[in-house]
């Protein structure tokens, strides 16, 4: 990591020009990896040294810390103590994030098929009414999920969609279940599991 430190109107020591750089290289690899670079100026107002601390951890992430004491390393300490409360919330949102991700159910992996059903092509049986088709063609295949969703979810995903029909994982239950919508304008919805 590149850490620039720099006076306004004030004389830094190679000491604390030192003492800066590991420091704040410590906190950055302790929080995170990819730190680029650091900025750091003190500045003197009336009768106090102030630290302002411009980091660039990467991925668009900027952080700063202002801190404000008698002395230059008091001031850098209070400086440096927000910048690594900071990276501590960010690193934290992420690992939630990462987690709250892993334990999330993913959609389950379906095909769906179109057939188109075949004229002519009926198979006789002892009742001429209740005869059947021999076989159907298929004209579509499209990779589909299985989301875990609630039944209104669900009603609203395939309205949405203008879908006729819906499968779904029951988010309280955890069973397959269907919703359709019927021929009289009204939803129905098959749950094997009552």
């Amino acid at each position: 990591m590149h850490i620039t430190v720099s006076g306004k109107q004030v004389e830094l020591s190679d000491a604390l020009r030192t003492r800066v750089s590991t420091h704040l290289g410590a906190i950055a690899s302790k929080y995170f990896d990819h730190a680029m670079e650091a900025q750091v100026t003190f500045s003197r107002a009336r009768c106090f040294f102030t630290c302002d601390i411009n980091l660039h951890a990467g991925r668009g992430l900027r952080l700063r810390g202002e801190g404000e004491a008698a002395d230059a390393n008091g001031a850098f300490d209070d400086a440096a103590e927000h910048i690594a409360k900071r990276l501590r919330r960010y690193r934290r949102r992420v690992n939630d994030h990462a987690r709250d991700l892993a334990n999330r159910a993913r959609p389950e992996a379906a095909r769906q098929y179109v057939l188109r059903q075949e004229e002519g092509e009926i198979e006789p049986t002892a009742d001429a009414e209740t005869a059947t088709l021999a076989y159907a063609t298929v004209i579509a295949e499209a990779q589909t999920e299985i989301s875990r969703l609630s039944v209104g979810e669900a009603v609203m995903r395939m309205d949405l969609a203008d879908q006729a029909v819906l499968m779904f994982r029951n988010s309280a239950t955890g069973e397959f279940n269907v919703v359709y919508r019927r021929s009289d304008g009204n939803i129905g919805w098959i749950d094997p599991g009552q």
